[in-house]
């Protein structure tokens, strides 16, 4: 799976220091996770949500890796734990953008700074375009163009009603992105493990975008499995990153007060 095999990637080739690198800070927001490590670099995720009734007695956990367990704990010990929840997952992948944010800015991608994926495609009319996730201004700028539109998202609530008539349930990805000449997908399906269901589904001639605040992730694996661009940021700011995730910031809050936007290449070229 791509966040395991990157996972063991930045283990293999970058021989990080995952032996002492600590969680020195998480906060878990509303929509926001992020981490500080102890080498400094920050991380964040999308907050995914726990559906399980926790408040059954047999739920309960005060082990490692549960509230006020998170901090002083090994960045190495939580990506390998067999422990599986929602915050977990979050946090698991804010960690993993925090390490490879230091990776990112080495110099070692083709970057543009200071841009927007959607900057970077032909919208021309008389393609196929998909949007896994309710990316709300995407779908506003994309529906402007005379493009076929799809939006593919498991609750179409989330979705302005304007724009529900382009609504498709996420079941129906496999017919959906098969006839896409473009698919942009949100970070989410790192966390929350779609990502490789999604991709292994698309048309191999199509351009294909991850983006949004969990997509920070080193892109060797995701450039090997067909995505051309990943939309990330890069922190400017970071003495204020947690309490916008703290006060329930979203990815644009962030752009508005602590990041700026970055586009990573695939030039053709592998870091593998």
């Amino acid at each position: 799976m791509i966040v395991e095999q990157t996972y063991n990637l930045l283990k293999r080739k970058y021989g990080y220091g995952f032996e002492t690198l600590l969680i020195s800070d998480v906060t878990i927001g509303l929509h926001l996770t992020a981490v500080r490590l102890s080498d400094k670099s920050i991380g964040t995720s999308t907050t995914l949500a726990d559906t399980l009734p926790f408040c059954a007695k047999v739920n309960r956990d005060f082990g490692d890796f549960t509230p006020l367990r998170f901090k002083g704990q090994k960045a190495k010990d939580l990506l390998e734990t067999g422990k599986i929840s929602a915050t977990i997952s979050s946090v698991k992948m804010a960690v993993l953008n925090a390490i490879s944010s230091t990776i990112i800015s080495s110099g070692s991608y083709s970057i543009i700074e200071n841009c927007d994926p959607i900057q970077l495609l032909d919208l021309g009319s008389g393609k196929t375009i998909t949007i896994v996730g309710a990316f709300q201004s995407y779908i506003r700028k994309v529906s402007s163009t005379g493009n076929k539109l799809y939006v593919l998202e498991m609750n179409e609530n989330s979705m302005a009603p304007e724009h529900r008539q382009f609504f498709i349930p996420a079941d129906d990805y496999k017919k959906i992105l098969r006839v896409s000449d473009i698919v942009i997908i949100t970070g989410q399906t790192l966390v929350n493990k779609t990502i490789d269901d999604l991709l292994s589904a698309i048309f191999p001639k199509a351009k294909v975008v991850i983006t949004g605040p969990s997509s920070g992730i080193i892109p060797d694996i995701l450039f090997e499995n067909r995505v051309s661009i990943v939309g990330t940021m890069r922190i400017t700011n970071p003495d204020i990153v947690f309490d916008i995730v703290s006060e329930g910031g979203t990815g644009f809050h962030l752009f508005e007060y602590c990041a700026e936007k970055i586009c990573i290449l695939n030039d053709g070229g592998s870091q593998t």
